[in-house]
């Protein structure tokens, strides 16, 4: 049967959208979410093109498919594969209709028996228990393990089968029974990750489930957990890593060091450069004060490092001009070194590197 246009142009045109969002590395911004949801309409446009064509049957056997129909057989598993991808507020719908749609796919395929003896097996036991659906026991590390190699070597030789008549396409086009082979081949490996993605699905609804049913209660979390913190309003938590300015002015252990009278009036650590108190707040632990400040001057007292009296320590005495007899003596000081270093000139003591 011969298709319109336009479903064939956009089924194409949606393909191509779907494969260049896969390797985009912007995944978070909203250019590609805009992308995603562009591509998404069209194949809910794919889809209801082939509803309103009527192009497949559950009375019809798989050679009554026209070849050039086979490729829209795929339509429903395109359309849950990048609905899977998506992300919306409703995460837990979105997981829900992607999981119809590849039901809806594989439902399709076995009206059509177009499903391995593997796959077919895999399905009867999604119809029997779609909500707990998954490849192997989840609790069972090593047979999970087995079957993701048997899986994986499974939908290695698929590609390779794909990859094999894509490459010869061309020579294809002029069998129509190669060209069959060729969708046929694509179909069996959609089918095959079809499975891999209700897996995963099925996980996180479970878990998103489990959550809806029972959400955390902040009386039972610890008290170091965020989420508990954020409930009380009196905790003083913040996201902010910087301090209110508030807080800085009057808060906690900001507030002044010295009363008006100079008293200290909180203990503080005496440091010899500011870069001291920058690097020590990144550092683990605290630095506390170890003395206050009293007690430091008393310390320093005792030890002589405070000269009590107001004299000032290694300042060269000022002679008063008025005091003739001290004035005389300090001029006689300096006549005396005056002919002292005229007698012994810089540098005649040492004769010991004079060979």
């Amino acid at each position: 049967m011969e298709q319109p246009q336009s479903l064939r142009s956009l089924f194409a045109a949606a393909k191509a959208e779907k494969t260049a969002l896969e390797p985009r590395p912007d995944s978070n911004s909203d250019s590609y979410r805009n992308d995603v949801n562009a591509t998404i309409a069209k194949f809910e446009e794919c889809q209801r093109l082939v509803a309103l064509a009527s192009l497949f049957s559950s009375n019809e056997a798989l050679e009554d498919v026209s070849t050039g129909d086979l490729p829209y057989l795929t339509v429903d598993y395109l359309f849950a594969d990048i609905l899977q991808r998506s992300y919306t507020s409703d995460r837990e719908a979105t997981l829900r209709r992607a999981l119809e749609l590849y039901e809806s796919y594989l439902a399709r395929l076995d009206d059509y028996q177009l499903l391995k003896p593997n796959d077919k097996k895999l399905y009867d036991r999604y119809i029997s228990n779609p909500t707990s659906f998954s490849l192997a026991p989840t609790n069972d590390a090593a047979s999970r393990r087995e079957v993701k190699v048997a899986r994986f070597q499974e939908e290695k030789e698929l590609k390779e089968k794909l990859e094999y008549l894509s490459n010869n396409q061309g020579r294809l086009q002029s069998d129509e029974d190669d060209v069959r082979q060729l969708y046929l081949a694509e179909i069996n490996l959609f089918t095959h990750e079809a499975f891999q993605s209700m897996d995963l699905v099925s996980q996180e609804l479970s878990m998103l489930s489990a959550i809806r049913r029972n959400p955390p209660n902040p009386e039972q979390l610890p008290h170091s957990d965020p989420r508990r913190r954020n409930d009380d309003p009196h905790s003083g938590y913040s996201e902010r890593l910087d301090a209110p300015l508030s807080q800085l002015l009057q808060g906690g252990r900001l507030r002044p060091l010295l009363s008006k009278e100079g008293k200290p009036l909180q203990p503080f650590t005496l440091l010899d450069r500011r870069t001291q108190l920058q690097q020590g707040v990144f550092r683990s632990g605290h630095n506390l004060p170890t003395m206050t400040i009293d007690e430091y001057l008393e310390e320093e007292r005792k030890r002589g490092g405070i000269i009590e009296g107001g004299e000032k320590s290694g300042m060269k005495e000022e002679v008063d001009e008025d005091d003739m007899d001290k004035a005389d003596e300090e001029t006689m000081k300096a006549r005396a070194w005056d002919e002292f270093t005229e007698a012994n000139p810089r540098g005649s003591g040492n004769t010991l590197n004079r060979g």
